[in-house]
């Protein structure tokens, strides 16, 4: 028996790259999927697009992660339109490239909010609403810069090293309550996020969006007796 069709699943960042890969693997298994994103259009676009597909089971709205009351209402919707939640994927993040020297306040605040504090605003309103349905599992998709630091990152590594402390201890707070949380940690995936852009699909020798898709799908299939936490991705062959 699927753990994943008729769950309700939010998928934060859900409108392209990884996230939007997230999003359509969970439908394919016959949930139903709320997105958010910060660009209205963007996500009134790709809910039209997933509706055509899987025939009225994607939802969303817009949502800055760093505003804790947009995330409650954000929350809101999505319950009134799923009728509860089983699922969060924490997908949404921003990136930073600055030394600390020559680093604006401003980019090191976006950078922590989104990636850190957004977390656990959508982490915080989710946990009752898994305990109402007996369960849950909450996913975090965080990055190899969460283990391994580079100049230029400081900001970006602060937040995805944060992000593993957060994870660590709000899977030892839940796991009696019978909600499992996991992080993903990939390394060189094929989206916009990076400097380099996106690469051809056929050729690049980065992981694609959907290998941590299929990631994220294996955890939510995994017996509830077992519970992977920590998920490090890297591609098979790197450019040497």
């Amino acid at each position: 028996m699927s753990n994943i069709r008729d769950k309700s699943a939010l998928v934060t960042g859900g409108t392209k790259g990884i996230g939007l890969a997230i999003a359509q693997a969970l439908l394919d298994q016959g949930a139903r999927v709320f997105i958010c994103a910060r660009n209205r259009d963007e996500v009134d676009q790709t809910v039209r697009e997933l509706g055509e597909r899987y025939g009225g089971r994607a939802y969303g709205a817009r949502c800055d992660l760093r505003d804790a009351q947009q995330v409650k209402a954000m929350f809101k919707l999505a319950v009134d339109d799923m009728g509860g939640l089983d699922i969060l994927v924490n997908n949404a993040g921003v990136g930073s490239h600055s030394s600390v020297e020559n680093m604006e306040q401003g980019e090191w605040q976006r950078t922590i909010e989104t990636n850190l504090s957004g977390v656990f605003y959508c982490s915080h309103e989710a946990i009752p609403l898994m305990k109402q349905r007996g369960g849950g599992y909450i996913i975090n998709i965080g990055s190899l810069a969460g283990k391994q630091a580079f100049a230029g990152g400081a900001a970006y590594c602060a937040s995805k090293f944060g992000l593993v402390g957060f994870s660590e201890a709000l899977m030892q707070e839940v796991r009696y309550d019978h909600i499992k949380v996991s992080y993903i940690m990939p390394g060189s995936v094929n989206t916009g996020f990076s400097r380099s852009g996106r690469e051809d699909p056929e050729t690049t020798w980065k992981l694609l969006p959907e290998d941590v898709a299929a990631v994220v799908v294996h955890l939510l299939e995994t017996d509830r007796r077992a519970l992977p936490s920590r998920v490090e991705m890297r591609p098979a062959e790197p450019k040497k």
